[in-house]
């Protein structure tokens, strides 16, 4: 059943090429072409970058350097989503970048939505098979890591002063200068690491006290199926402690 889906999937994806490159005025061998340049792009950029967000523009930009029509851009952009997820089991999830609180409406509603958009790959793989084949355990303390500070801003209400932040960090044993730390090295960086991937955004807002710099959720983190993770990894800490305090 498993393999009928999967030649059915791609028999249908062959199919919209083929319609495709009729209205483009295009060749299939230059359609072909375009969208493995794209599936490139996506797999060697996520590695590079430690998954950070691709952006839309610069995919599309791939496209335009040599072709000029109107919608080939989203047309090959979806085609090489659709073959990362039947050929490699990967989701190209598209987030919307989103502003901080506290910048004004009016600058939101002038932001070009295409130019705010990007892309994150997700494995579609069952757990066990992912843990077996892909799950790298060298970084797993990185993913700990992003678990625990997106859930101390989450806990906050979604936002937190700096110097809140670490206090909490410190509690932890995890200290601002420290730039050798076992597991994280930096740990400066390993903070700001998670501004570039969007986990978190900073906001810089203006009080009676002067500035002051806040870490709040953006968009990756707000992101449907991550974000009731980390409300269910929450609620298991907080299921724990309840129990520790009635057992004692």
């Amino acid at each position: 059943m498993v393999k009928l889906s999967s030649i059915t999937l791609i028999s249908c994806i062959a199919g919209r090429m083929a319609n495709a490159t009729e209205d483009f005025g295009i060749s299939k061998e230059e359609m072909d072409k375009l969208v493995g340049e794209v599936m490139r792009y996506i797999l060697f950029k996520t590695h590079q970058t430690s998954g950070c967000p691709i952006k839309r523009e610069e995919l599309t930009q791939l496209v335009t350097k040599s072709y000029h029509q109107r919608n080939l851009p989203a047309s090959v952009i979806n085609e090489a989503k659709e073959k990362l997820s039947s050929i490699f089991g990967y989701e190209v999830r598209e987030l919307q970048r989103c502003q901080p609180s506290s910048k004004n409406q009016m600058r939101l509603s002038q932001q070009n939505v295409s130019d705010s958009k990007s892309y994150i790959l997700i494995s579609q793989l069952p757990p066990d098979a992912y843990k077996k084949f892909v799950f790298d355990v060298n970084t797993a303390h990185l993913t700990g890591f992003t678990f625990v500070i997106v859930g101390i801003v989450y806990l906050a209400g979604g936002k937190i002063p700096e110097e809140s932040l670490w206090n909490h960090m410190k509690r932890m044993g995890l200290f601002e200068n420290e730039q050798s730390h076992p597991d994280l090295g930096n740990v400066k960086q390993a903070l700001e690491s998670l501004v570039l991937q969007r986990y978190l955004q900073k906001d810089k807002v203006n009080s009676p006290e002067g500035n002051i710099l806040y870490y709040e959720l953006a968009e990756r983190a707000l992101d449907g199926p991550l974000s009731e993770r980390i409300k269910e990894y929450i609620t298991q800490i907080v299921k724990n402690d309840n129990v520790s305090v009635g057992a004692q």
